[in-house]
């Protein structure tokens, strides 16, 4: 027997369900500022990144100054189709097949060009000191949140289409990403352009490949899988955090601890599961990681904080994360619970009457900007995973 749902829960995803069919799933975004025509280019990539991080920042909308347009963002969009996906397979009396198909078909017909192997990018260029990606580079991030809607298309249609879709994206993972070879194991590199090693990055390719593995039975997919999660577990500092990225010749760790927690602990949970691989040791890393992310990266109110020490700005990111992981396949009942705590406060404190939900919360004021891709389909994802796991907790 299903629960009986607050009405509040559905009302609330219903009216961001509007919202983001009447923008016909086109939006801005927090790193757009490099679509503007303006030539920030002229300011070199140090100019870039600090123009996008000040347009990040800023609380007024002034992209249609910038020329800057409301568009399709490939992540975006595979985090929509994973949303639609779980919500059809709770309400199949509902038909979301107009909304699921019309982004699936987007997302096959708008692969990123110049590669073999299907991989997506954003819609922007994104520039920081070290590096520029242009527009559509592919990323194992983006890729692997496109092949988790793309999965779970296929799990619900059996589309041939899908599974040729998913078995390109591991051959991207597998050919086109540098790796580097430890003798903790291997880390995937974010990007084709250049090697590094991200922890949750690495982490979101190997479940991408676990995923694939499940499907096809290919044991090379498996094994590079496990190899890359042994790797950032080995990591996982004794008081259950992770940072956020190493220097393998250096050993010096980047700190900053947010929603990248959440990302690292639902892929370890995502690879045991697909690659049917239950590993004593990652489970105590999980059950650590999860009470860590619990207890010190959220307030028992439900609101999270943003990068530890630091508590503002309040970030829908942080929040729609943290109800995405508490709402985890077989995690104890007080984490649903909790998923069910954030989501009411960000409820009550985020989401505008229209539907949409605000980018960030300060102490002063509120940044009410809505962002399809960082805000929107991020809670919508999260409210359909929490609904799942109420689904699943009651059967």
């Amino acid at each position: 027997m299903k629960p009986i749902l607050h009405q509040d829960i559905m009302e609330s995803l219903e009216r961001l369900r509007l919202y983001i069919e009447k923008e016909s799933f086109k939006g801005y975004d927090p790193y757009d500022t490099l679509t503007s025509p303006f030539p920030f280019k002229l300011f070199t990539r140090y100019g870039q990144a600090i123009a996008t991080q000040v347009q990040k920042r800023n609380p007024l909308n002034i992209r249609p100054l910038l020329g800057i347009k409301k568009e399709y963002n490939p992540k975006g969009m595979g985090l929509l189709l994973n949303g639609y996906v779980i919500l059809q397979k709770n309400f199949p009396e509902k038909d979301f097949s107009r909304q699921i198909n019309f982004i699936y078909n987007w997302l096959k017909d708008n692969r990123s060009k110049g590669f073999k192997n299907a991989c997506w990018g954003y819609n922007f260029g994104w520039a920081s000191p070290e590096k520029y990606l242009p527009p559509f580079a592919p990323t194992v991030v983006a890729t692997a949140f496109i092949a988790s809607g793309i999965f779970e298309y296929y799990q619900l249609t059996n589309d041939p289409s899908a599974k040729e879709l998913l078995i390109s994206i591991g051959n991207f993972i597998m050919e086109d990403l540098p790796v580097t070879e430890t003798e903790n194991g291997i880390c995937f590199s974010y990007s084709p352009y250049m090697k590094d090693c991200c922890y949750n990055a690495s982490l979101l390719g190997a479940e991408t490949l676990a995923r694939i593995f499940s499907i096809t039975g290919d044991i090379n997919l498996k094994e590079k899988a496990l190899h890359a999660t042994e790797f950032v577990v080995s990591h996982q500092h004794d008081d259950g955090h992770w940072e956020y990225k190493i220097d393998p010749l250096t050993g010096k760790e980047r700190h900053q601890v947010d929603f990248h927690q959440g990302y690292i602990i639902d892929s370890i949970c995502n690879v045991m599961k697909y690659a049917d691989e239950q590993n004593p040791e990652w489970t105590k890393a999980v059950d650590k990681g999860l009470k860590f992310y619990k207890e010190q990266q959220f307030f028992s109110t439900g609101q999270s904080k943003w990068r530890l020490p630091k508590i503002y700005p309040v970030e829908i990111h942080n929040q729609s994360q943290g109800i995405i992981t508490f709402s985890g396949d077989e995690l104890p009942s007080e984490y649903i619970k909790f998923a069910g705590d954030i989501l009411k406060w960000t409820q009550d404190n985020m989401q505008d009457d229209s539907g949409y939900f605000y980018y960030r919360k300060l102490k002063i004021y509120t940044n009410k900007l809505s962002f399809m891709r960082w805000s929107n389909a991020w809670m919508f994802l999260a409210m359909a995973k929490y609904i799942n796991a109420l689904n699943k907790s009651s059967d």
